[in-house]
């Protein structure tokens, strides 16, 4: 099972975990409390926004265009990771630079053509929080992250790109960097994910993850390396937050976040 929705360190009073109102109190529509944060970091792609149908259609193409098959692409994970690790596995490491600027080329060409669209509960969430309390942590470059943001009206404070890494997810870099960027303490922080690889540099991070259900199944989230996830949640419409003088305390509408 996951973390009781009020872990055992709540008692110890863990400002993490510490129960703030819960059902009946100030947001009486949570089943109950996550915790307690300084920050909250949100993986981008499948976490805020779905452009699935964007990245079908480029990586589709790209992979033909440098002679990839079917078998050779679909063996390879996609999903929260680097363009730049993806493009090394299936490419000898001469033709890695070219392939790597053409996939980035198509992908931010595409953002116009549709197939990016905001999740459930994300706008809402979003406007719930001080600009200082939140970033976008993304495998994507910045150029790319941006424009899939800005399409679908989100104009984050802050975002921590595959520009700004030497090493992606699963390795913690990207929400270390975060944490020192908005001047908080990693222990503080909650990550948003729907990545099994992004759990994975969450927890190595040394901070609390909320899975999100919306590319992977309960079952597949739960077999994350590295550990499972604190809490899973359906999309973002199931978290709610209440900012309090000792920060954001995250709730559940979902009964069954934590199991």
């Amino acid at each position: 099972m996951y973390d009781d929705v009020l872990p055992a360190s709540a008692a110890s009073g863990d400002p993490r975990t510490e129960p703030g109102p819960g059902p009946g109190g100030a947001d009486s529509g949570a089943f109950g409390v996550f915790g307690v944060f300084d920050a909250l970091l949100f993986d981008n792609d499948g976490t805020l926004l779905s452009s699935m149908e964007s990245v079908r259609r480029c990586w589709t193409a790209w992979a033909e265009e440098f002679g990839i098959t079917p078998e050779e692409f679909a063996a390879v994970e996609l999903h929260g990771r680097p363009a730049a690790e993806i493009v090394a596995d299936l490419l000898p490491p001469e033709r890695v630079p070219e392939a790597l600027a053409r996939i980035e080329r198509l992908e931010v060409a595409d953002v116009p053509n549709g197939g990016v669209l905001p999740l459930p509960g994300t706008a809402a969430l979003l406007a719930s929080l001080p600009a200082d309390r939140w970033a976008v942590v993304t495998s994507a470059t910045r150029e790319l992250a941006e424009a899939r943001l800005h399409a679908v009206g989100i104009d984050p404070p802050m975002v921590i790109a595959a520009d700004d890494i030497s090493r992606g997810k699963p390795d913690p870099e990207p929400f270390l960097l975060a944490a020192r960027r908005l001047g908080v303490d990693p222990a503080r922080c909650a990550v948003f994910e729907d990545a099994p690889a992004g759990i994975q540099a969450g927890r190595a991070a040394g901070m609390r993850t909320v899975a999100l259900a919306t590319t992977h199944t309960r079952e597949e989230l739960a077999d994350c390396p590295g550990g499972r996830p604190d809490f899973v949640v359906d999309d973002l419409s199931a978290v709610t937050a209440q900012v309090t003088g000792a920060g954001v305390e995250l709730g559940s509408r979902d009964p069954a976040a934590p199991r």
